[in-house]
């Protein structure tokens, strides 16, 4: 047995060579040996004439009957170890791959390809279990997409139904003449623009989902003024922010020359984002969103902190996960479940860091950074861009 399990170990190389040789060899040794003997036993027999021999006829039959029944038996013996030596080496270990790559197109993909063989066909078991756990990886991963996908068409169009439904209800107010006050007037419009723009929020972050998801987001990059960048975004934010009785609450401290290099558009839905989470799981009592922009050293570190009702430390690290949402019995909406993930997505692509803290009840804080850029003129009065 030890010897099978030696003869197992060796490379495809030595055993084509072995069986060529032993094919070669064996029957001329057991041949040549058999006639060795022959001629031992023939010399020892007294008063041995080999005319006697060959002049008896039934003699002489039975001699030669007897050589190629021994060079029979010598061939026999040799297909039978080299069948044995082949089985070992090809037919066994084919015979398992085949039987494995058979459960793999049934699909059953817990197979396992258990061997002691080594070098090549070592190699070539080792490789098919590679292979079956990465195509068992994938449909797991691919199964998860799916669920994950059937839940992001639920819960858009959940969310797409619900500002429509109100959309057309204060609609139907204002052609019923419910409205009848300016005052209410003023107050159902309000209401149109806002869900207007949670609609228009929905179909972008859609449109954006499908970028990601074939990895084809496009960006523009190129030199931003910082202080220029935030304060038009918070007078943008600031305009919703105030139909919805949030107030807003900005803070600068770079200088006004500092630049990043970054995609406008993009990083302004990164803004977006997380502020419209902040509206999502809002308290609706005193609420306030605080916009903070720092000078990090090398870095330009931004803040978006709210006093909403915060995150739960089990939920806190997954919130980046695609279509993750958290506890929407905490909250009026919950969300398609992709805004954070598209926020990490554009802030990772800008070579930079985003990370989130938050206590229940209290409220939740985004920071990322992001390189910072700066410039000087030189005697032609041109930027001239250097990382700091």
């Amino acid at each position: 047995m030890q010897l099978f399990e030696k003869l197992k170990n060796i490379t495809f190389r030595t055993r084509l060579i072995l069986l060529s040789v032993a094919m070669v060899l064996v029957p001329i040794i057991f041949t040549g040996l058999s006639f060795f003997l022959v001629i031992k036993f023939i010399k020892g027999t007294e008063n041995f004439q080999i005319e006697t021999v060959l002049a008896d006829h039934e003699i002489a039959q039975i001699f030669m009957i007897d050589m190629v029944t021994c060079i029979v038996a010598i061939l026999l013996i040799t297909v039978i170890v080299m069948h044995r030596l082949l089985r070992i080496w090809f037919v066994q270990p084919l015979s398992e791959l085949k039987e494995a790559m058979g459960n793999i197109a049934d699909g059953n993909l817990d197979y396992q390809l258990k061997s002691e063989h080594t070098a090549e066909m070592g190699e070539l078991f080792h490789h098919y279990e590679e292979m079956r756990l990465r195509l068992k990886e994938s449909a797991e991963e691919s199964i998860e997409n799916e669920q994950k996908s059937r839940e992001l068409v639920t819960n858009i169009s959940h969310d797409l139904k619900t500002p429509i439904t109100s959309i057309r209800g204060y609609v139907e107010g204002i052609i019923d003449g419910v409205a009848d006050t300016p005052e209410k007037m003023d107050k159902y419009i309000r209401t149109i623009y806002n869900k207007s723009n949670e609609l228009n929020s929905l179909i972008n972050e859609l449109t954006l989902y499908s970028s990601i998801d074939q990895n084809r987001i496009p960006y523009n990059f190129r030199p931003v003024n910082v202080s220029e960048f935030f304060k038009d975004c918070v007078e943008e934010i600031g305009l919703e922010m105030e139909s919805q009785n949030i107030r807003l609450n900005y803070s600068c401290g770079v200088t006004h020359g500092t630049l990043i290099i970054a995609d406008p558009e993009q990083l302004r839905r990164v803004i977006n984002n997380i502020v419209s989470n902040s509206v999502k799981y809002r308290k609706y009592r005193d609420d306030h969103i605080d916009i903070r922009i720092m000078d990090w050293k090398e870095f330009v570190k931004i803040e978006i902190e709210d006093n909403g009702i915060g995150i739960g430390k089990d939920e806190l690290p997954h919130i980046f996960e695609r279509f993750y949402r958290t506890d929407t019995s905490r909250s009026s909406t919950g969300g398609s479940g992709i805004g954070l993930s598209i926020v990490k997505k554009i802030v990772e692509d800008h070579d930079a860091k985003i990370w989130a803290t938050s206590k229940e009840g209290k409220g939740t804080c985004m920071h990322f950074m992001i390189h910072k850029h700066l410039y000087r003129e030189s005697s032609e009065q041109k930027p001239v861009l250097r990382e700091a």
